[in-house]
């Protein structure tokens, strides 16, 4: 009896415990369903503090971190400008812009903010604007409340409820055209606290371009609808224009420093796969958003989308950025420059070590065959002035000799020589004509120092290599000489 006594007793105790600890589990999950809960703010209740006016910069410039800011109510004051542009030299182009430069002026906010929308078209506009802001919940993201004839103002508010990178464009019809002519921007949502300290920021966006001429053709080009109907680009470029981040208006970093782009695609046809040569990006917040991909080497960033890109500063050189589908960036235009400063790391990279000539081919120069069209094409058209040389010369230029010869023609140290105040060249023009239509090969000496490697003939019409020789005979220090076409036919028939 005392055995069956202490048996009950202790089944009892088991179920106890048991009960006891499920009862404990129950209370820590409620109490802390509750606690997670008052932990997260619904940023639509995010209450301002204060009045501010928003800073707006101009590509590839962005303002300055928000921080540790509290909610704001945010004004931003915007113009819309339409205004004749340089597309590359020679070629003129009328853009349609926010803020008088294509993509538009960068709005930075925070999550919370409430903005107070100033949208202003100016008077000496032709056309309807208004704005569709990606990072807007609401009808249009703001487009039904923003549109407005020249000479008038629209102001309209939104609260802004999810962090992230987000394209703005117009949205009056045809949306296409709108967007195509350049009206496309940015605006950044921080989220609360602002994102981690970097040492240098920069903007850059995509775009893509229809004109009635072709690429480089001179003189003011119209929009082409057609083209861009048939997504046909004549031009790809990063912020507005061929070479708008090469040359003197390249970005500058040092060796050491943290860089964060803010890239977007304003299309408004086609996607980037955006790269930078000579770096991998850290990391990546993917569209834009909150999601980060680390080490990655192409980011796809879609029309009308965005990315966050942060790379750290390893050596010292150039980094190109580049759309590495990679026709657009050497023949249409998208390609920018980071010029690194600093001193090198040869353990990161050690330069070029050794060099000799690999010709698996044999050494004869190849070109690619010419058809009928092609060799027409090469007779002189009408006349053009040396200026009108010198400008059409630099867009063959940046097509086809940027890549060894830089944009300064300061070649590449012992690799390619440099074609800035050449002695090489200065000395025979006849030899520098051939070099262009028939190639060159074997050692030869440049401003007392020898190099040893190819120069591909190239594939270039008669009028194409007689700009690109005057371009370069006139500028960096050389001798000012203007090549024709025929002195370009008399040595093609040699």
């Amino acid at each position: 009896m005392n055995t069956k006594k202490k048996t009950l007793s202790l089944a009892l105790s088991r179920n106890f415990l048991f009960l006891l600890g499920l009862i404990s589990m129950l209370a820590f999950a409620c109490n802390d369903g509750p606690k997670n809960e008052k932990q997260k703010t619904n940023p639509a209740d995010i209450v301002v503090d204060g009045k501010m006016l928003a800073e707006l910069t101009s590509p590839p410039f962005v303002p300055a971190p928000v921080g540790n800011r509290s909610a704001k109510h945010l004004v931003v004051e915007m113009e819309i400008l339409e205004e004749e542009g340089t597309m590359t030299d020679g070629v003129q182009y009328m853009y349609w812009t926010f803020g008088g430069t294509v993509p538009g002026s960068f709005i930075r906010a925070r999550v919370g903010d409430e903005i107070e929308f100033h949208l202003r078209n100016h008077p000496d506009n032709k056309l309807p604007h208004n704005i569709d802001l990606h990072a807007v919940n609401g009808p249009g993201g703001g487009a039904t409340s923003s549109f407005i004839a020249p000479g008038r103002e629209a102001v309209f508010h939104f609260k802004v409820l999810a962090p992230g990178l987000y394209v703005y464009h117009c949205a009056t019809a045809p949306v296409g055209m709108h967007i195509a002519n350049g009206m496309y921007g940015l605006i950044l949502v921080e989220p609360e606290g602002g994102y981690p300290p970097v040492d240098k920021e920069f903007y850059v966006m995509q775009g893509d371009f229809y004109t009635k001429g072709e690429y480089g053709e001179p003189g003011l080009q119209p929009f082409d609808m057609k083209k861009a109907i048939k997504e046909d680009a004549d031009y790809v470029v990063f912020n507005g224009a061929v070479g708008a981040l090469t040359g003197d208006n390249a970005l500058n970093v040092n060796v050491g420093e943290t860089v964060r782009l803010f890239v977007g695609n304003g299309g408004p046809n086609l996607s980037s796969s955006f790269h930078a040569i000579g770096e991998i990006f850290d990391k990546v917040h993917m569209e834009g958003a909150d999601l980060i991909n680390t080490n990655v080497q192409t980011t796809m960033i879609p029309a009308g989308g965005a990315a966050i890109v942060e790379f750290y500063v390893d050596v010292p050189g150039e980094i190109i950025l580049v759309d590495h589908a990679i026709f657009r960036a050497f023949n249409k235009g998208a390609l920018a420059m980071i010029n690194v400063a600093g001193e090198p790391n040869k353990t990161i990279y050690s330069g070029k070590v050794e060099e000799g000539i690999y010709l698996p081919e044999g050494g004869g120069i190849q070109e690619m065959p010419r058809s009928p069209e092609e060799i027409e094409k090469a007779k002189p058209a009408e006349f053009l002035s040396k200026a009108q040389r010198i400008d059409m010369g630099k867009n063959v230029y940046m097509q086809t000799c940027f890549a060894c010869h830089q944009a300064e023609g300061q070649g590449i140290p012992d690799v390619f020589p440099p074609l800035a105040n050449s002695d090489y060249l200065n000395a025979d023009v006849n030899r520098a004509i051939d070099a262009v239509l028939f190639g060159l090969s074997g050692e030869i000496t440049v401003n007392g120092k020898k190099y040893n490697s190819v120069m591909t003939a190239q594939t270039v019409t008669d009028r194409e290599a007689a700009n690109v020789l005057t371009y370069i005979y006139n500028n960096w220090g050389n001798k000012g000489v203007e090549v024709t076409e025929e002195m370009v036919q008399s040595r093609r028939k040699k």
